[in-house]
């Protein structure tokens, strides 16, 4: 299963691919390196077909969510194993990448919710829910959450 992390806020999310370097605008899918290929895909909860926005969990209390998934976006028992030197570079990217879109957010809207979950657990009870401050977050591996975890995040 795919391991998602959910994000949501009381205001419209940004959707879309952050990160990749294309290598240029005439040329958006070629990429000098795999490094410049990385990227974090945010997709919100409507359902175009339908015409209907949906919740990708329960647990959320605001209608405004994005999910992004990456195998690159570790779990907490997952930083004390040994990393492989040559994921490192792909893993520092995404949390930095995922560090931006939730100072963006929660700079927009004041609060945010941020969870993580396997694809088709959202709905199973939390292991651990908690209120964070943005100030208490210094580092992008601040954010490494553990699996069903959800964060109520404040500005202040």
């Amino acid at each position: 299963m795919t391991q998602y992390v959910y994000i949501a806020s009381p205001m419209k999310l940004p959707v879309g691919s952050f990160g990749d370097k294309p290598i240029s605008a005439d040329k958006p899918n070629v990429y000098e390196s795999e490094l410049d290929f990385t990227s974090l895909y945010f997709e919100n909860n409507y359902d175009d077909e339908r015409k209907t926005r949906f919740s990708y969990s329960p647990h959320f209390s605001f209608k405004h969510q994005v999910s992004v998934a990456s195998n690159y976006i570790p779990l907490a028992h997952e930083l004390h194993r040994k990393r492989h030197k040559s994921t490192i570079p792909f893993e520092d990217k995404c949390m930095k990448l995922l560090y931006s879109y939730l100072e963006e957010a929660i700079h927009a809207s004041g609060r945010i919710e941020y969870f993580t979950s396997l694809n088709g657990q959202e709905h199973l009870p939390l292991s651990n829910r908690k209120s964070v401050h943005w100030n208490e977050i210094k580092d992008p591996y601040d954010l490494v959450l553990n699996d069903l975890e959800l964060w109520e995040m404040t500005i202040y």
